[in-house]
């Protein structure tokens, strides 16, 4: 149990190879200013070669347009990633799922096919109107690893397959996580957002939210279900794994993202709607719910 499971499938009909894209240590919430918040997650993220990552990064307090882009250090050298403004970057796709509300603008992105040159610490960052290179000063950010062909296994991967999640008012909404290893003693807990304001969702082996129930289909599935949700449960939720005995975070899923609607769609709305979601997420990793 200690390792890959190779004849295991996920709920997307896929080989762990082809859905353990990264797992995340730590998180931070840098603050950038008294009316709005760039939030990433922070800290260790493992990829295996050739598989897709997704590095998460919303702005909450109010949409800053296109004054966002990511960048990545490595040995001193630092690379533009992505740029909302402009720019072309092969390899490199926007999650592109903005909500509607002013608030939880989302500038997470995909990087494809990642080699060993993709190594190194991404920053999520915002710049003044005038100058590009006048981003704010980089904060802790996310250290990507990447794990080449014949690298040991590590000794845990959290699988988080569902990216985004979507859902109306009232709804019963499920939350994928499953664990292969062991990694040291600890609980399994869930969260949502990021940093020291994260809020606590679920304690395996503590107190959890009333309307909070575990889902455990095996002695690895950690998934949980949401009960009668609103628009207050939106958020990106983290299946984390603690070590007991520093008493602190040790790895994290890439997290779920859920969004809440106030009505049901109409079936107009649900084909323009799949078919958008279609062309942001071909894998086919969004999760829709749309009835009790």
């Amino acid at each position: 149990d200690g390792g890959w499971m190779p004849n295991q499938l996920n709920q997307l009909g896929a080989p762990p190879s082809q859905i353990l894209s990264s797992s995340v240590v730590g998180a931070s919430e840098p603050s950038y200013g008294s009316k709005w918040q760039v939030l990433q997650p922070e800290g260790r993220m493992l990829v295996a070669e050739g598989n897709t990552l997704l590095l998460r990064c919303t702005v909450d307090g109010s949409c800053t347009d296109d004054m966002i882009k990511w960048v990545k250090v490595s040995h001193q050298d630092k690379e533009e990633i992505y740029n909302f403004k402009h720019g072309f970057f092969p390899g490199v796709m926007p999650l592109i799922q903005r909500t509607l509300e002013p608030l939880n603008c989302d500038y997470s992105i995909y990087i494809y096919n990642v080699t060993s040159r993709h190594a190194g610490t991404y920053h999520c960052v915002w710049f003044g109107n005038k100058n590009e290179n006048s981003e704010k000063t980089l904060q802790e950010g996310t250290s990507v690893f990447v794990k080449e062909a014949g690298d040991p296994e590590p000794d845990l991967w959290i699988i988080q397959p569902q990216e985004l999640v979507l859902a109306t008012i009232g709804d019963n909404v499920f939350l994928n996580c499953t664990v292969l290893g062991d990694g040291p003693p600890g609980a399994i807990r869930w969260f949502r957002g990021t940093g020291l304001s994260r809020e606590a969702i679920y304690n395996f082996e503590g107190i959890s939210h009333p309307n909070v129930t575990a889902v455990q289909a095996s002695r690895r599935d950690f998934s949980i279900l949401l009960q009668g949700v609103s628009t207050e449960h939106e958020g990106t939720y983290y299946c984390v794994k603690f070590h007991r005995k520093f008493n602190r975070q040790y790895l994290s899923g890439m997290g779920t993202r859920l969004r809440v609607k106030a009505k049901p769609p109409s079936p107009q709305e649900t084909e323009l709607t799949n078919e958008h979601v279609a062309g942001i997420f071909p894998s086919g990793e969004c999760t829709y719910v749309l009835g009790r």
